[in-house]
């Protein structure tokens, strides 16, 4: 069990990771909303499934029903990060955001 735990919260850290090197390295808002947004919902949600299964490993009524709590707040971030993430992105085109091109030579 620990070493699924592990696995969770290491794969959720990695795609962290991921998204902040996709941030600083990306040249426009809107490519760096892109990879916030893929990595950040995936990373959150794994990292809470990880603490979710830490919660059972002592198997009494109170962790279950913590851990299913948690779990609620896994589909809140899987639902509400992707829904955030177009409505940032929408305002941004609306105002005027221009996305990035290559320049010609």
């Amino acid at each position: 069990m620990s070493a699924l735990i592990i696995f969770f919260l290491l794969t959720g850290l990695f795609f962290f990771t991921i998204g902040v090197i996709g941030v600083l390295r990306f040249p426009d808002f809107y490519s760096r909303l892109h990879a916030a947004g893929k990595s950040d919902s995936l990373a959150a949600v794994l990292i809470v499934i990880g603490v979710a299964l830490y919660q059972l490993q002592d198997f009494t009524l109170g962790n279950i029903l913590v851990a299913i709590k948690i779990m609620l707040i896994a589909v809140f971030i899987y639902v509400a990060s992707p829904t955030a993430t177009h409505a940032i992105t929408k305002t941004a085109l609306v105002i005027g955001v221009v996305p990035w091109a290559k320049k010609k030579r």
